[in-house]
């Protein structure tokens, strides 16, 4: 299967994980994976959200209201995936950091090193924190990166959002950089927006992506070579 897209330190393939795994040759060091949690988040539920800000009055104490974006109405998110897939990323990786993994319990084993990150995220019906499963023989690790609309936790670095479900890069630099070595090799088989292509491209890790949706592997593809040749994702636009 050729690659969507490709640099010197790694590959995103365009298709289903399910499809595409199988076909890989070499064992990755580490997948760092945010698989969809099956609560709709694709279908349009982003857009009943919003973010408050501004002036605050006695009549609105949470101040201005900021409407959501709107990712428009997809359904890779109504349900979990199957036990196949976690079954091809723990036989295909070396360890395991997996997003949401309170939803994923029936399929992950037993871990001594859960991440929880804080996500400082104020009034808004997001949750408070998201739990990382890893494979790890470590202590539990709180993160703090604030990730609430407009308010960023580097204002500095403020970051666009193309998916509904995308984390933070300075999140996952962070994890790449305290779980991972240079020039491992590191494996997202829901690449999204490419956020995880981004930070190892930032980091001197080798990657490999894997997207379904063609809409995110363009947006991917961009912000991947934009990191690649250093310059700005705007340039690519």
């Amino acid at each position: 299967m050729n690659p969507y897209y490709e640099t010197e330190r790694g590959r995103l393939f365009c298709g289903d994980c399910l499809e595409v795994m199988p076909l890989l040759t070499e064992k990755a060091d580490l997948v760092l994976a945010d698989p969809q949690y099956g609560i709709g988040e694709a279908a349009g539920k982003n857009k009943s959200r919003g973010n408050f800000s501004g002036k605050r009055t006695k009549k609105n104490p949470l101040g201005k209201h900021i409407p959501a974006t709107d990712y428009g109405n997809l359904e890779w998110d109504n349900a979990i995936p199957s036990r196949e897939v976690f079954e091809l990323i723990f036989k295909l990786s070396a360890h395991q950091m997996i997003f949401g993994g309170n939803y994923f319990a029936e399929y992950l084993p037993n871990s001594s090193c859960w991440i929880v990150w804080d996500k400082d995220n104020g009034k808004t019906d997001f949750a408070d924190a998201e739990l990382i499963f890893t494979s790890f023989k470590k202590a539990v690790r709180i993160i703090k990166w604030r990730w609430n609309g407009m308010l960023q936790q580097s204002m500095k670095r403020k970051e666009k959002r193309y998916h509904p479900t995308q984390k933070p890069l300075g999140l996952m630099e962070i994890l790449l950089d305290c779980y991972s070595e240079e020039n491992a090799l590191i494996l997202d088989p829901f690449g999204g927006s490419g956020t995880t292509g981004v930070a190892c491209e930032n980091l001197k890790r080798r990657w490999i992506l894997i997207e379904k949706e063609e809409r995110y592997c363009e947006i991917a593809a961009k912000r991947i070579e934009a990191a690649a040749s250093q310059k700005s994702f705007e340039d690519y636009l």
